[in-house]
C-alpha cells in the first residue's frame, strides 16, 4: 500500500505565493517520479509539474516561470512552490507518484488533493 498526503493549500491573494508539500509513505523502495496536477471546477485535471528521481522537471505551459517543483528522494517528498499566483490557479491540487512494482511494472498513486484558492 502507498499513501500520498498533501499539505499547504489555502487562500492567497493574487500575486502572492504558496507552497505545497506531499509525503509518500508505505510500501516504497524507490520512486521514479512525482508530480502535481490540478483540477478546477468544471474542467479536466491538468498537469502542473512533474519531476523524476534524477531531477528532470516538466511544467505545464500555464505555470512555467512561476511555479517550481522539487523532490527530496531520501524523504519521499515532493514540493511545489507557487509564486505570482493568479485567480485562474484556483483548483484542487493533487500529488502523484510513479513507483516501481514487481515484474517491471509501475504503479501510479494519487493523494486526496488540497484546495488552493487565489482571490482578493
Amino acid at each position: 500500500q502507498v499513501q500520498l498526503v498533501e499539505s499547504g493549500g489555502g487562500l492567497v491573494q493574487p500575486g502572492g505565493s504558496l507552497g505545497l508539500s506531499c509525503a509518500a509513505s508505505g510500501s516504497i523502495f524507490s520512486i521514479n517520479a512525482m508530480g502535481w496536477y490540478r483540477q478546477a471546477p468544471g474542467k479536466e485535471r491538468e498537469l502542473v509539474a512533474t519531476i523524476t528521481s534524477g531531477g528532470t522537471t516538466n511544467y505545464g505551459d500555464s505555470v512555467k516561470g512561476r511555479f517550481t517543483i522539487s523532490m527530496d528522494n531520501a524523504k519521499n517528498m515532493v514540493y511545489l512552490q507557487m509564486n505570482s499566483l493568479k485567480p485562474e490557479d484556483t483548483a484542487v491540487y493533487y500529488c502523484n507518484a510513479i513507483i516501481p512494482r514487481r515484474f517491471g511494472m509501475q504503479g501510479t498513486y494519487w493523494g486526496q488533493g488540497t484546495q488552493v484558492t487565489v482571490s482578493s
